[in-house]
Formats: structure tokens, sequence, C-alpha cells
């Protein structure tokens, strides 16, 4: 099943930049998740076991690294591009 995710992360520090910009760059690192960009989120597009497991690996390294943060995240059923489901 495709999945359209929304995700911001908001560090809960004074120096938060370097936390954002790594989980960035960690996610697009998944060649399989297609990764695009705003200035407020991150968009993933995908496989929704995939971005699940992703997920689950990168949101954990991003607590044990930066120390607390809120990962604020909206999942939508479907690639919103307009790539069909399987």
């Amino acid at each position: 099943m495709k999945a359209s995710v929304d995700i911001s992360l908001y560090p809960l520090a004074d120096e938060y930049i370097p936390a954002i910009k790594e989980f960035i760059e960690r996610v697009q690192e998944y060649p399989e998740i297609a990764v695009v960009r705003s200035d407020l989120s991150t968009q993933l597009y995908g496989d929704f076991n995939q971005i699940m497991e992703l997920l689950t690996v990168e949101v954990k390294l991003s607590w044990e690294k930066y120390g607390k943060g809120i990962f604020v995240i909206k999942f939508l059923r479907d690639d919103l591009r307009g790539l069909s489901s399987d």
C-alpha cells in the first residue's frame, strides 16, 4: 500500500538546525522512499511499511543523538503526487 507522510521535527534545544538537517539528510538516503522538502515540513512518499520502518529507525536515532524533540506526523493512504496505489 502506498502512503504519503508529512513530517516536521521540532528539537527542544537551542541549536535545533543540525538535528533537523541531519534527519532530512538521513531519510533522503532511503532510495525506495521519495522525499520532498519544503520550508515547513518534509514529505515522504512510498510503501507504507517501508516508511514506517524508516521512521522507527530515524526517529529513535534522532532522539538518541539530539535528545528531546517533537515529531508532528500526518499520514495519508495513497501517493499524493498522483501515483496509483498498490
